[in-house]
């Protein structure tokens, strides 16, 4: 065929796609799918503001105080360093185990991800019990050179370590997925010009990997300002924290629910912010797909310098809490404690974080793809609404899932399936960011060339959208497999009766004092996340060969 009968069949298929309104429709059913998952994820928003408007005049003082704003602005502070922390380890990370010839590039690939298993309140007590005052780290250096005390860890530059370190996975999975979406013929074309490596990653890549960066970037932002684990060890005062102690302290909520709904409209800021970095570009492949694998960059002698940094961020994000745990452990064992791994709350933890994630996957695709493929204002709200959920704490949700159900599902009250539904609201926004990642990938001629050949919009899903993109699929779903493996306060809250998971497990044992007891179901939560990083990075691997 030539050039101009390929041109004149391309105008064909456009024409046709034009004619049948293929280009512009929307499913229905997607639209309506959308809606119900909006309406479900608004829930706890719902919660707080009825909650709010039985606030008195004195509650709407005490919320306009000065000391509020502090916290407020301390929040922010926090956010901003934690998102700018998370950036700086991430991006080179992932460049260097998807797109160079570092050695172990897979073992790093591992561990790389393996801090989002640790949950923050443990990681929290072990930076505390190995960089704090009277930590394993000031023992050593009093008995080697005298070292009396260590600079402050609690407040501020704890609290910001602590989470940059246990969430900086969420922006590192993002970004390994849009650099497994970039197509090569991009960086060859650069080449080409004249334009070397370092050109080309500046102007070529990192541009390609906005998408990637920002929606990463959002979930690590919405990260930093729900915890609770890490704020509270660390002393430092959030406004999460500010909302735990008004839930435990007074037998009216109101005044935390106001709270909660300030960090709601901090949410709103935080999303419009992505948005404007978002920008309007286009990022999608000149084709289906590569067919030929990436090039791979070789470092020659910057490989001990990568070498250095990627051991240096798994040391302190991996070996630190892992080496803490294990002399817990052990601790525990020569003195004689009983240890006891619960092979039951691990089967428990597994299941009901698979369940989550092909829930919140399936939930995840109709709203990523309206918004990519459909977008404009009512599908621009149906996205970002599904955030609230994940910046609001745990208990928040939890609270006001327990107040539907009771009031209005009985049936599913104190079952599994509030459970699941708990950790959807809470997780959706990873499946989603991950997914819009790959998808602003996939060109949409190729989508709307198989319409034109008599495939149904559902058919076009099934069998073209969704092997694309795949990466993306296989991301969100390890993120939420990971981070629900360790959610606490919706857990405590909302389990049935007798299902115990690893995080309750664990959460009972540190509020114990029982540090050698939580050691053996803290180490078996993260092998079992690890062994879900593993199968994930496999699958990776098939999707590149395809």
């Amino acid at each position: 065929m030539t050039g101009m009968e390929l041109t004149a069949t391309r105008r064909n298929v456009y024409a046709a796609i034009k004619k049948r309104g293929l280009k512009h429709q929307g499913p229905t059913l997607l639209w309506v799918l959308a809606g119900l998952v909006v309406v479900v994820m608004l829930l706890p928003v719902v919660y707080l503001a009825l909650r709010a408007l039985g606030a008195g005049p004195e509650v709407w003082r005490l919320l306009l105080r000065p000391r509020t704003l502090e916290v407020f602005l301390s929040t922010v502070g926090l956010c901003i360093a934690v998102t700018a922390g998370a950036t700086v380890i991430s991006v080179p990370l992932a460049w260097l185990t998807v797109r160079t010839d570092l050695p172990l590039r897979k073992l790093w690939s591992v561990l790389g991800v393996l801090p989002l298993a640790i949950p923050t309140y443990v990681g929290g007590f072990v930076l505390v019990a190995a960089l704090g005052p009277k930590g394993v780290l000031q023992q050593l250096l009093s008995g080697t050179f005298g070292v009396d005390r260590l600079p402050e860890i609690y407040g501020f530059p704890g609290a910001m370590l602590a989470l940059t370190l246990f969430s900086y996975p969420y922006l590192l999975l993002s970004i390994r997925a849009g650099l497994q979406g970039l197509d090569p013929a991009l960086e060859e074309a650069s080449r080409s010009l004249g334009q070397g490596a370092r050109a080309t990653f500046w102007r070529v890549i990192l541009p390609q990997l906005r998408p990637s960066i920002t929606s990463g970037a959002l979930l690590v932002a919405l990260y930093a300002i729900s915890d609770f684990g890490a704020v509270s060890l660390l002393q430092f005062d959030s406004f999460t924290r500010a909302i735990y102690l008004q839930y435990q302290g007074s037998f009216d909520r109101t005044m935390a629910a106001l709270l909660a709904l300030a960090l709601v409209m901090l949410t709103g800021l935080i999303l419009a912010l992505e948005i404007r970095t978002r920008g309007r570009a286009r990022y999608h492949r000149s084709s289906a797909g590569a067919v030929r694998p990436a090039p791979i960059a070789r470092l020659g002698p910057w490989r001990w310098p990568a070498l250095a940094f990627c051991s240096l961020v798994v040391l302190f994000a991996v070996i630190l809490p892992v080496s803490v745990l294990a002399y817990w452990l052990v601790l525990g064992l020569a003195q004689g404690s009983q240890i006891e791994i619960i092979w039951g709350a691990a089967l428990n933890s597994t299941y009901a974080s698979g369940l989550t994630a092909v829930a919140a996957i399936a939930t995840a695709l109709p709203i990523a793809i309206l918004a990519v493929r459909h977008p404009g204002k009512v599908s621009a709200f149906l996205e970002r609404a599904t955030y609230a959920g994940f910046a609001l704490p745990g208990i928040v949700v939890a609270l006001a899932l327990v107040f539907f159900a009771a009031n209005y599902a009985s049936p599913i009250y104190q079952t599994l399936a509030l459970l699941v539904l708990a950790y959807v609201v809470r997780f959706l926004p990873q499946a989603i960011g991950a997914t819009r990642s790959s998808l602003l990938q996939v060109k949409p001629s190729i989508e709307e060339a198989a319409q034109s050949l008599g495939r149904t919009p559902y058919q076009v899903l099934a069998t073209v959208t969704v092997p694309l993109v795949r990466p993306g699929l296989l991301a969100g779903m390890a993120l939420v497999f990971l981070t629900t493996m360790k959610e606490l306060p919706a857990t405590l809250l909302l389990s049935p009766i007798g299902f115990k998971t690893l995080a309750t497990t664990i959460w009972t044992a540190t509020a114990e004092g029982f540090f050698a007891k939580a050691a053996a179901p803290a180490l078996l939560l993260l092998l079992v996340s690890g062994l879900s990083m593993v199968i994930l990075l496999h699958s990776e691997k098939g999707v590149r060969s395809d």
